[in-house]
């Protein structure tokens, strides 16, 4: 009797998980893709883009790290795989097809990786350092607005980085992600869209656009210290926007490859 309950207990589960490795019929793909290794480059001439206009998308030297990033809306933090996924690089360029909304994209890159890469994955849950983003002590300093949300703007040069835009701040939970060392999750309750202008130094932890650069060592100082020339991200959140970036520990769903191949399949 136990076996037969604990074979429908974990029948469903199996059926879910393989369901989730691979995309149903019918699901929004790209009209055509490229996908190829390429080429070398040095440490020192590495360039990665990630761009497109309204019909086609083009990523150049990006990890499959980078592509699952887009493809399942979640951070470099979340993914467990194995090494070679932030090594080996490719060159993807693909056309959508006519009609398709580019929010779209992220489906389209989900198949791409099932049918191309042979990618299957499950979902799990871990408990892991991230910044709670609050409200500060003396309340938000945003400005409310009722236009449309957009994305969010993001620049970056020797002398600091900017962040901008009319976004909710679950977005701008998302953009701040991918500047930290750990994941950002909203926990400040505020529903509306505001406009945004965040400026700050980075320090040597933080990372690019496309990935999570170096760990802070285990019980090195949660705080970057302000640089000469400008604020830490965590001082400029709290100065500019009135909210706070608090170190603490939470469920984090994260995404765990089960297989993948390095070679894709041909074009």
């Amino acid at each position: 009797m136990l076996q037969a309950m604990t074979r429908a207990t974990l029948y469903p589960a199996l059926l879910a998980a393989l369901a989730f490795a691979q995309p149903p019929a019918g699901a929004p793909a790209f009209e055509v893709a490229s996908v190829k290794p390429a080429p070398p480059a040095s440490e020192n001439n590495l360039r990665v883009s990630m761009t497109g206009d309204a019909g086609s998308v083009r990523f150049s030297n990006v990890t499959l790290r980078d592509v699952m990033t887009r493809a399942y809306s979640v951070k470099d933090h979340q993914i467990t795989a194995p090494d070679w996924l932030r090594s080996e690089r490719y060159d993807i360029v693909a056309k959508l097809p006519q009609g398709a909304s580019r929010d779209q994209i992220p489906a389209m890159l989900e198949t791409l990786l099932a049918e191309r890469f042979q990618l299957k994955l499950h979902r799990e849950t871990k408990v892991m350092p991230i910044y709670a983003l609050v409200a500060g002590k003396n309340g938000p300093k945003l400005r409310e607005t009722t236009e449309s949300t957009g994305g969010m703007r993001m620049s970056m040069s020797p002398k600091g980085r900017q962040m901008s835009g009319k976004v909710t701040i679950k977005a701008l939970s998302d953009a701040l992600s991918r500047m930290m060392d750990r994941p950002v999750m909203d926990m400040t309750e505020l529903k509306g869209t505001y406009d945004v202008n965040l400026e700050w130094v980075a320090d040597e932890n933080q990372p690019g656009l496309f990935g999570p650069g170096p760990r802070r060592p285990e019980g090195a100082q949660e705080r970057a210290p302000d640089r000469g020339e400008g604020p830490s991200i965590f001082t400029a959140v709290q100065e500019q926007l009135g909210l706070r970036l608090e170190a603490r520990k939470s469920p984090v769903e994260i995404l765990v490859v089960d297989h993948v191949e390095k070679t894709p399949t041909e074009n």
